[in-house]
């Protein structure tokens, strides 16, 4: 089935060309395969779509002629490497065909920080992965934040090489593959014939130096299985399914590059007494009929202990009463949510006669017929 570049991308036939870009830009940002859950035929699919879309003269035989107008040996035959767009400048040109690289270079710039494909500078090593984590908490803990001790299986450095990925005294010598440069050129046929590119060194990934002898304990790999301990501070005002990101605290990177993050879902265990809602808390109260009839003071059990609410006289099953205060710090910020009472009045099941009476004065004349054959 021919492929439908437009909805690669996600964007109308009619789509501008900054559509298109901005388009290009977020799906290559989630699908790079250098990132976390990235998928290199994705990327693939997403280049071949923008490079096509991009150009105007492309974009005017694919909408006349379809995905099938492409020369032999093109993205039939495997398309575009993310690394075809990437490069010096001495391949901006092919067949008289001129390329844009700078929304490519500035992908790249935005996804790792530096010049170079695969999340590296010269002379540094790649970041490591992010590593996932839950932890539950009590409902309290999660309203006034905790402090815990976390347990988990992780790569640490290597404690022979110490991240280097090196054996100890071994010397770094140039790249035999790339001469230094971190690069190896490679030519590649397209649609628009043989095309040049510039792609990260194989053998060394990009570094331009390589080691006498890599390291024996982690094989050059600069981290070990082990065990990590960490403590960890859980904010006030955190609710549950919340994640919290800690910074350099994932996987460590390789041959020195940075770590990782770790992030920390928090699961809250329910409470009995209250359901939240944002920084308020719900909660029921159940009250006599007389209570509710004449009004007085009851007791409500709150997370920073129990207090008194007045019930005025005549308070009516469903009524909602505010205390101000007593609800969920707030995350980010000063003051905290409030608890919202729901009056509920309890009907008594078994009444003597005396108060069956009682409580048949109180009604006024409705017309309304009670069952009185069990009074006596």
């Amino acid at each position: 089935m021919p492929k439908d570049y437009y909805q690669i991308l996600g964007v109308k036939r009619e789509a501008s060309i900054e559509e298109i870009k901005k388009a290009f830009r977020k799906l290559a940002h989630e699908h790079h395969p250098d990132k976390h859950g990235g998928s290199d035929g994705k990327f693939k699919e997403i280049n071949e779509a923008y490079q096509v879309l991009s150009n105007a003269a492309k974009r005017q035989r694919y909408d006349q002629f379809g995905a099938g107008f492409e020369q032999p040996g093109a993205a039939a035959s495997g398309g575009y490497q993310w690394q075809d767009f990437y490069g010096n400048a001495g391949f901006g040109t092919a067949r008289g065909a001129n390329f844009d690289f700078g929304d490519l270079g500035d992908l790249f710039g935005d996804l790792f920080g530096a010049g170079a494909p695969g999340g590296r500078r010269r002379g540094g090593g790649r970041r490591g992965p992010d590593l996932q984590f839950v932890t539950a908490i009590d409902f309290s803990e999660s309203v006034f934040g905790v402090e815990k001790t976390l347990r988990f299986e992780k790569h640490i450095l290597c404690s022979r090489c110490q991240g280097k990925g090196a054996e100890p005294g071994a010397k770094e010598v140039n790249c035999a593959t790339c001469k230094g440069s971190g690069q190896v050129e490679q030519m590649q046929q397209t649609f628009l014939g043989a095309m040049r590119t510039v792609a990260t060194c194989p053998t060394c990934n990009g570094e331009g130096r390589t080691v006498s002898q890599t390291c024996t304990k982690c094989r050059g790999r600069g981290s070990e299985p082990g065990v990590k301990e960490l403590k960890v501070h859980i904010p006030a005002g955190v609710d549950n399914g919340q994640t919290i990101q800690l910074r350099g605290e994932g996987e460590p990177g390789v041959k020195g590059g940075t770590a990782g993050d770790l992030l920390l879902t928090i699961q809250t265990r329910p409470d009995k007494r209250f359901s939240r809602d944002g920084y308020d808390l719900h909660t029921r109260k159940d009250i006599s009929v007389s209570l509710a009839t004449l009004g007085g003071n009851t007791i409500i059990n709150t997370l920073d202990g129990d207090v008194k609410l007045k019930i005025p006289a005549g308070t009516q099953s469903g009524k909602m009463f505010k205390l101000e205060g007593k609800g969920v710090p707030h995350l980010r910020g000063k003051g905290r949510g409030d608890i919202l009472v729901i009056i509920h009045v309890k009907t008594p099941e078994k009444l003597s006669r005396k108060q069956r009476e009682a409580i048949r004065l109180l009604e006024p004349d409705s017309g309304e017929e009670l069952d009185t054959s069990n009074w006596f």
